[in-house]
């Protein structure tokens, strides 16, 4: 292969390069972003490497583990929601990555009725009850998650803890993140919230009027206004 076809194929590697690159910022959703990105970096690493350009090998091998650490948790959060998916179950564990953990003790009380609404709720161990519904929550559920898709700026139950409980908590900020980085996780929720209401056989308790509540349960199941 003589000088000038291998001038044209670093050439056309570089041009490669630079298409990613453009395309990641075409792309909507992370997985085939990071995807992208990947790629552009390993044609760009390519085409320094034959080029001798040191700042841009530099960058891209910053760069290229950045992106493929992404990608991996992207994947294993996809994983984690798909596989409880097909068993008719949404296993919220992930919260636990990005939620702020909280210990709680038995009777005490985790937001009151009327109070402002922040966070949404992950139960890793210990059991809730919502006061105004005389309903459990156990561990492995959600609870507080309307506060996302509402206008409510209430609490319109109370929430307390019968039994020591690890608490998981995620304000609006984190939620759309998680939700930004696999969409699947927000429709899980969402899943949830419908299959709540279903079970409790009607619209939730307390929406008449002013807006608000409730808990819902079916098979262990509830959930919360917030």
């Amino acid at each position: 292969m003589d000088n000038t076809t291998v001038h044209y194929w670093i050439e056309a590697i570089g041009w490669l390069a630079s298409i990613l690159t453009v395309g990641t910022y075409a792309m909507n959703t992370m997985l085939p972003l990071r995807i992208l990105a990947i790629g552009s970096s390993l044609c760009f690493f390519a085409y320094g490497f034959a080029l001798q350009l040191w700042p841009l090998l530099a960058m891209e091998m910053l760069l290229l583990p950045i992106n493929c650490y992404r990608l991996w948790q992207i994947v294993s959060l996809r994983g984690k929601l798909a596989a409880p998916e097909r068993a008719r179950r949404p296993d919220f564990s992930v919260i636990r990555t990005y939620g702020k953990s909280r210990r709680v003790a038995a009777g005490s009380v985790i937001f009151r009725r009327g109070d402002p609404v922040d966070q949404l709720y992950y139960i890793g161990s210990g059991k809730v009850l919502i006061e105004e519904l005389g309903i459990e929550i156990e561990g492995g559920e959600i609870f507080g998650e309307i506060a996302f898709f509402t206008d409510a700026a209430t609490r319109t139950a109370t929430a307390r803890c019968t039994e020591d409980a690890q608490l998981y908590e995620i304000d609006e900020k984190r939620f759309m993140r998680l939700q930004f980085e696999d969409p699947s996780f927000g429709l899980s929720v969402m899943r949830t919230v419908t299959r709540r209401i279903a079970e409790n056989g009607s619209w939730p308790v307390g929406l008449s009027g002013g807006g608000a509540v409730a808990d819902g349960a079916g098979g262990g199941a509830s959930f919360t206004q917030s």
